[in-house]
């Protein structure tokens, strides 16, 4: 990804995900891919950035909480859910936030 989130006038929602990797990341890259084409398609989807080095931030936009609830409850959502828990993190962090301002340049 390298163009930023073509998002409309706020307020609207963002999620904004920060992790740290583990040494075993096989198939970690695949489902990242797989996750950006399902979150695409869900109802609310509005856009999405991301940037990985040694920190890793990804922030997807959304129209409202309920769309956001939704995908946290998408079923292969979960699975890449648990095995980001399970074996591609060592730390993550997820924080939910409105947007009602928002400028671009």
């Amino acid at each position: 990804m390298t163009a930023l989130a073509d998002t409309p006038k706020p307020p609207y929602y963002c999620v904004v995900f920060t992790s740290v990797l583990s040494n075993d990341t096989d198939g970690y890259s695949a489902m990242g891919m797989r996750m950006v084409e399902l979150a695409q398609s869900q109802p609310g989807f509005l856009g999405i950035e991301s940037a990985r080095e040694t920190l890793g931030i990804t922030v997807s936009y959304w129209q409202t909480l309920d769309a956001i609830k939704a995908w946290k409850q998408h079923a292969e959502h979960q699975v890449a859910q648990s095995m980001g828990r399970k074996k591609w993190y060592s730390h993550f962090a997820l924080r939910i936030a409105k947007v009602e301002r928002d400028y671009m340049i």
